[in-house]
């Protein structure tokens, strides 16, 4: 599939926590960097996601905020 988002964070899922309808899905980068993405928990199963397996988060936003 090809998307139109450009900014893509590939790295390797190290957790997958479960509850209800929501899943919280964390991706670590390297260099200790995480990235934690909220999906459903059925996304989860289409996606057939795994702990262990190669992955990338795919940032679309129309804005990024930073708070120092």
């Amino acid at each position: 599939m090809t998307l139109s988002a450009r900014n893509s964070l590939h790295g390797t899922i190290t957790s997958i926590e479960t509850d209800g309808l929501a899943a919280e899905v964390t991706i670590e980068l390297g260099d200790g960097q995480q990235v934690t993405s909220v999906i459903t928990s059925n996304s989860v199963d289409r996606l057939s996601l795994e702990e262990g397996m190669e992955a990338a988060a795919v940032i679309k936003a129309t804005e990024v905020m930073i708070d120092a």
